[in-house]
């Protein structure tokens, strides 16, 4: 008897359960696409602004260099060869200065 009650779907109860997957679906998209891009993001701008003189940074174009003056969206670095480049923050994807004293230590 409860084998029979359990086939049958009562009136509305396929259009809700159809509602409950959909508000699943969003659920589960926010907190494995959405939510780990937008802490992403958060760390990216945290380290840009944490940027500062004399900082080794390696560029997303793999560019070695030193910072030598900061503006507010960009930065000019000195290079191995003396030269000096004016690059945007955002194209700063590395910062070597801690990770040369960890190995230094």
């Amino acid at each position: 008897m409860h084998e029979i009650l359990l086939m049958a779907p009562g009136k509305g109860s396929n259009g809700s359960m159809n509602m409950i997957m959909i508000l699943l679906m969003f659920v589960v998209m926010y907190f494995f696409m959405i939510l780990p891009q937008m802490r992403k993001g958060k760390a990216q701008k945290k380290f840009w602004s944490e940027l500062k003189k004399g900082d080794n940074i390696i560029t997303s174009g793999g560019i070695h260099g030193k910072i030598t003056d900061l503006k507010e969206t960009s930065v000019v670095i000195e290079t191995e060869g003396g030269g000096k480049l004016k690059i945007e923050k955002s194209a700063i994807s590395l910062e070597m200065t801690e990770a040369a004293n960890k190995t230094a230590a």
